[in-house]
């Protein structure tokens, strides 16, 4: 019982992680970005990118580990309805969150170039953080579904 409640325990800190570095990554790099002042940009989106790596990087791995144990501690099958859905969804999240790692290191690096050029923000910078700015709702969204699919296991079968 102790190894089950330490991977459930695990699987929800990880889940956090994600949720809580995801929303807070976006609301910072929102903020930055209305200044539209290349110096806060360079230094929020330095932070944003080392808060990635650190936090949401170590979550995606230590997700599907955990909830894969959980499945088998507990005796769910993987082809359960609600755990396939969870796991399409989690890949259609990384389908996002890929691009949007490196989109916030170009972001980061036009900004530095425009503080060191002393020039305004490209617009090649506004045309990527779009493309960050819309990347983030489906990601957002599938991740509040997966939260719902996780905790409520609705039983549906989908093959």
């Amino acid at each position: 019982m102790v190894l089950l409640d330490l991977l459930r325990w695990l699987h929800v800190i990880g889940a956090t992680v994600l949720l809580g570095t995801g929303a807070g990554i976006a609301f910072f790099m929102v903020m930055a970005h209305r200044t539209r002042d290349p110096h806060v940009i360079a230094h929020v989106a330095g932070t944003v990118v080392i808060a990635d790596f650190l936090f949401t990087t170590t979550a995606v791995v230590a997700q599907p580990l955990t909830g894969w144990a959980l499945a088998r501690q507990i005796g769910w099958p993987l082809g359960e309805g609600w755990i396939v859905a969870s796991i399409a969804l989690y890949a259609l999240t990384g389908v996002f969150w890929l691009p949007v790692v490196w989109i916030q290191l170009r972001l980061r690096d036009l900004a530095r170039q425009a503080v060191a050029s002393a020039t305004p923000l490209p617009p090649d910078y506004d045309r990527l953080y779009r493309l960050w700015f819309a990347s983030g709702f489906p990601a957002f969204a599938a991740v509040l579904a997966i939260f719902w699919l996780m905790t409520a296991k609705p039983h549906f079968v989908l093959f």
